[in-house]
């Protein structure tokens, strides 16, 4: 009899660690990679992982208004569905799309999954490449949630500057891609088999009115709750991510090297940060708090600013995505305008700081 009980229960308890591992794996990979650098932090220091985690949690707290706040904004815009509004920033004369189109992309709250394919739909309709590069270039690199974390880990000034860089390099690649087109140039931008549609997408396809008092439909209360809560996830990760690397930054990163490298007025900082920030940007958020660690320890302003713009517009896996849509040539034209930009734009900080 009780070999037949364990017979009967060897099933559940495969069952049940195979549960759990499902379980792991539905668990956040930045969550994970957090998770496992704090264990090993604790087997290597003990009190190196203590002054992290109190770091960590001291400066989440310092920020967690402007968190809660940039998740109402961004959360609010989806459920009224002012999103689409997006969708009126491509019409009229090009000098006019162009400016439209880096103004709206500085401004509005399109989540990081909605960029790529709402750039797909918008060529696909026929939108012209350069307010689709205007909106393109200007929309990684500032969103209302952003200004208002930029504001609480940077200053208002920094934000501020950053918005205007925002819009200043959506105008160069918007303009410039016109040019170019004039010349012959970059005039099918799009890969072979890409198709319009996606996250994002529909906003640009069937703008619909904005509904503000959203809360008076069940089911647009439902699209704030849920977007609220991915947006705490979203953000509370890449924030609670880059503090702990802030704090072993501060721990272990020599003062002296910092300045030596990006640390004063001259051209050199600027160019390595706009260099550097191509491959070691992680996250427009968790980018954030870096930053001000590095500027605290001496970075030059404008190298910090070159950093954001550069690694906003042209991190690995944006790169990567954009590669994947855009033909080469468009492609080569999005990392150049970013990188110029980025670079000149810097420099402009640098001289005003």
């Amino acid at each position: 009899m009780s070999d037949g009980l364990e017979i009967l229960h060897r099933p559940r308890g495969w069952f049940a660690r195979a549960s759990r591992i499902a379980d792991i794996r539905r668990i956040d990979r930045v969550w994970l990679l957090l998770a496992a650098a704090l264990a090993l932090l604790a087997l290597i220091d003990t009190d190196q992982a203590a002054r992290s985690v109190a770091f960590t949690a001291d400066a989440l707290l310092g920020v967690a208004v402007f968190l809660l706040l940039s998740i109402g904004v961004a959360a609010y815009a989806k459920a009224s569905g002012a999103d689409s509004l997006i969708a009126r920033a491509f019409s009229g004369r090009p000098a006019g799309m162009i400016l439209a189109a880096a103004l709206m992309g500085a401004l509005s709250p399109f989540c990081s999954c909605g960029v790529i394919p709402l750039i797909a739909a918008l060529l696909a309709m026929g939108v012209p490449l350069p307010a689709v590069m205007a909106f393109w270039l200007a929309s990684p690199i500032m969103d209302p949630s952003m200004f208002v974390l930029t504001v609480g880990t940077l200053g208002t000034g920094f934000a501020v500057y950053k918005t205007f860089a925002a819009v200043a390099i959506g105008l160069l690649g918007g303009f410039g891609t016109w040019a170019l087109q004039s010349a012959g140039a970059l005039q099918t931008p799009l890969r072979d088999g890409v198709g319009n549609g996606g996250c994002g997408a529909s906003a640009v396809r069937a703008p619909k009115a904005v509904v503000w008092r959203f809360w008076e439909e069940k089911e647009r209360r439902k699209k704030f709750r849920a977007n609220a809560l991915f947006n705490l996830n979203f953000l509370g990760k890449w924030l609670t991510l880059a503090f702990f690397l802030e704090s072993l930054m501060v721990a272990h990163v020599p003062a002296d090297l910092v300045v030596g490298l990006v640390g004063g007025d001259s051209v050199l900082p600027v160019v390595i940060a706009t260099l550097v920030g191509v491959p070691a940007y992680l996250n427009g958020y968790a980018a954030l708090p870096l930053v001000g660690g590095l500027l605290d320890q001496g970075m030059a302003p404008g190298a910090g600013m070159a950093f954001l713009l550069a690694g906003g517009v042209t991190s690995i896996p944006a790169a990567i995505a954009v590669y994947a849509l855009a033909r080469p040539p468009v492609f080569a034209a999005y990392l150049g305008f970013a990188l110029v930009g980025s670079l000149l734009l810097g420099l402009l900080f640098n001289a005003l700081a």
